[in-house]
């Protein structure tokens, strides 16, 4: 990704991060990471987000996601001894489509990427609006996409060590 989109989707989220009335400050204005898991399709299969602190114990994030914007089907590993990422996310604006191991949906509202239908396994489906908020579990299949408005997640959790997270897809490269 140029310089230019980058500029383009961070003004993008500071759109959302201002109608949520979340101030970031002039630094992490400008740390703001546009994930896009090496497919080069940030709109349909990507983040933007500020990681506030990932110690090793605690992590918190923003995510932005614009509408339609897929996280992609993932899940957070045991390490060695160590118990794979528990997480909370906690609606901030907007909707978030989220989807987890459990009984299917019958008229799921999210849509994976165009292409990439066959990398997307889990269907319950659990809507969060501003306010509400959901916990994961370690080693648990989920995906999430952002809602017409887009959404921005407060996540918290243990430890993130993203580059250990397994896709579903193979192509992605965290």
């Amino acid at each position: 990704m140029d310089a230019k989109q980058k500029e383009y989707y961070r003004q993008q989220a500071m759109e959302y991060f201002n109608q949520a009335k979340i101030v970031l400050t002039p630094e992490e204005q400008n740390n703001l990471e546009f994930a896009d898991f090496g497919l080069g399709e940030i709109e349909q299969t990507g983040l933007i987000l500020i990681t506030y602190v990932n110690t090793a114990k605690v992590c918190a994030k923003e995510l932005v996601l614009l509408p339609g914007m897929t996280c992609p089907e993932h899940r957070h590993p045991n390490i060695d001894s160590t118990d794979g990422k528990e997480e909370t996310f906690r609606c901030r604006f907007g909707t978030v489509y989220l989807y987890v191991e459990g009984e299917p949906a019958a008229n799921p509202k999210a849509q994976p990427p165009r292409g990439r239908e066959q990398n997307y396994t889990v269907w319950h489906e659990i809507v969060l609006k501003p306010g509400e908020q959901y916990t994961l579990m370690p080693n648990t299949k989920h995906w999430f996409q952002g809602g017409p408005e887009g959404a921005i997640v407060s996540e918290f959790s243990t430890t993130s060590r993203d580059d250990k997270d397994i896709f579903t897809d193979p192509d992605i490269i965290r």
